[in-house]
């Protein structure tokens, strides 16, 4: 199955630049979200290079970043560059569960491989990569089966459609051995 970024783009802006203000956007280096301000009437995220991945995260943040955080440039959240310490990683592992939960559900609407981003390629220790898989496969599950974010729903719904996926269950987030 073929994954063009514009496609991407378009189902994503056509599902939300009406009714969120928002579109995607290609970008540079360094993924951003953007609010609406006096040169752009639009909210923008917008993902690095191309990479459809990098969309699918980028679009995660956004699906779980309330109305308040959604004014902020990247929602106001921290973040801290590669080259974490040990408790600096398990801080970051704990806030980016959710939104790698969200990102896991999109690319599994569109038949996209998911490999969970530990993003701390020379910190000083070695994330726990099968850990922290379980724990983002934990929280798929619990949107599977109880309340998935309303624009994540609605997003995987419109990407499903698009890419002709059946309806997801557990079988689609298979457990991470190494």
């Amino acid at each position: 199955m073929s994954h063009d970024y514009n496609d991407l783009i378009s189902v994503f802006n056509d599902t939300f630049l009406e009714s969120y203000n928002t579109q995607l956007l290609l970008g540079g280096d360094e993924p951003i979200y953007l609010p609406a301000d006096k040169e752009h009437p639009h909210h923008r995220i917008i993902f690095a290079r191309g990479y459809f991945a990098s969309a699918l995260h980028e679009i995660a943040h956004w699906c779980i970043a309330g109305s308040q955080r959604r004014l902020l440039e990247d929602y106001g959240y921290w973040y801290e560059p590669d080259g974490r310490t040990a408790e600096v990683q398990a801080e970051f592992e704990k806030v980016e569960i959710k939104p790698q939960a969200v990102e896991w559900i999109l690319a599994a609407s569109c038949g996209f491989p998911f490999s969970v981003s530990c993003d701390n390629l020379s910190g000083d220790c070695e994330p726990d990569r099968v850990g922290f898989t379980a724990k983002v496969r934990e929280q798929v599950f619990t949107y599977l089966h109880t309340a998935m974010p309303e624009r994540a729903k609605q997003l995987s719904d419109q990407l499903r459609a698009h890419y002709q996926v059946v309806p997801l269950t557990e079988t689609n987030f298979p457990e991470l051995v190494l």
